[in-house]
């Protein structure tokens, strides 16, 4: 929270606060919001994309598709978004707040996290920077700022609402280290900053629960500078697979003791690519997989987070249940393409 809200000895035994008016603080609280709107809203761009229509058609009157956020982090033009606002763009317009427009050049997307960077190419470009998201506290300040509904460079401010969220993107994979924020997000304002009080990104704002009141998520800033520098440097995010298709089991209490495991539950194997570029030939249709590398693997989630680039083309040990016994196999991930 903010200094002049937390300090305790300005605050009485009966939480009265004799020495500022109710007014001072409304300011004070006032002139923080305004400055980060000073620091931030220069950096922060409106995103206008042309996409597909239906079997191709342009979209009707020759108007963008859609519009979303976005914000400018280099000098050098390159732009934050999310994936699902310039995800099979035709052509990508990106709007200043002093006026000028630029063509939007995809660098790269990552729909597994909802991040997207562009390149814009512009001379004397207002740029933000990340904060450490890791050192977030639930109640400290977020604003966001954002073109909702097409208007430009709106401003909310609330507060992190709750920490450590996931979330489902539009790929199917979980996003993991999302924020919760009662700072008002609407269409529009999806791939712009949520900030703190120093005017720094602590996330990038990515849904709305539309039945719900003031619940809205952003992927975390620490999160979002691991995916932007692997897309800046190598266009993607590499990611690993192992050739099979499989569903979530719930395993018996009985068979648990028996087995002497802790695993509430596994990956049940359906099907099983075969020949395919990832090694799996020693896995067998109907084995419950609840062990990879000795970690427990008790969801689809919990596997998609071990097949990550660090496991492309490495020998892996999984432990699956076979025949209410537990046996060791061998695969060998595959870069997802």
């Amino acid at each position: 929270m903010l200094e002049f809200l937390s300090n305790k000895k300005d605050f009485d035994q009966n939480g009265h606060n004799p020495g500022h008016s109710d007014e001072e603080i409304l300011d004070a609280y006032s002139r923080t919001v305004v400055s980060v709107a000073q620091k931030v809203s220069d950096a922060v761009v409106q995103i206008k994309v042309n996409k597909p229509g239906p079997r191709g058609r342009r979209p009707s009157n020759n108007r963008p598709h859609g519009t979303g956020s976005g914000f400018i982090i280099s000098s050098d033009g390159y732009v934050v978004t999310n994936s699902h606002v310039v995800s099979g763009a035709k052509s990508i317009e990106v709007n200043l707040q002093d006026g000028r427009q630029f063509s939007g050049v995809l660098v790269g997307n990552d729909p597994a996290t909802d991040v997207a960077v562009l390149q814009i190419n512009g001379e004397n470009l207002s740029t933000v920077s990340f904060a450490d998201s890791d050192r977030l506290q639930v109640g400290q300040l977020a604003v966001a700022i954002g073109n909702p509904y097409g208007f430009q460079y709106s401003l909310t401010a609330g507060v992190v609402s709750a920490l450590g969220r996931t979330l489902r993107s539009e790929s199917g994979r979980l996003i993991d280290d999302v924020i919760q924020t009662d700072a008002a997000l609407n269409p529009g304002n999806s791939g712009g900053p949520l900030v703190n009080s120093q005017g720094e990104v602590i996330g990038v704002n990515t849904a709305v629960i539309l039945p719900a009141q003031g619940i809205c998520f952003a992927v975390a800033s620490n999160l979002v500078q691991y995916v932007v520098g692997k897309l800046i440097i190598e266009g993607k995010v590499r990611r690993g697979y192992i050739g099979i298709s499989g569903q979530v089991v719930r395993i018996n209490s009985r068979l648990r003791n028996y087995l002497g495991i802790d695993n509430i539950s596994g990956v049940l194997v359906h099907q099983i690519e075969p020949d395919g570029p990832a090694y799996n030939s020693e896995l067998r249709s109907g084995d419950l997989i609840i062990n990879f590398n000795g970690q427990p693997i008790n969801s689809i989630d919990d596997l998609h987070k071990k097949l990550n680039e660090e496991t492309i083309g490495k020998k892996v040990e999984l432990k699956v249940l076979r025949n209410r016994r537990k046996e060791r196999v061998r695969v060998i991930p595959a870069e997802l393409t």
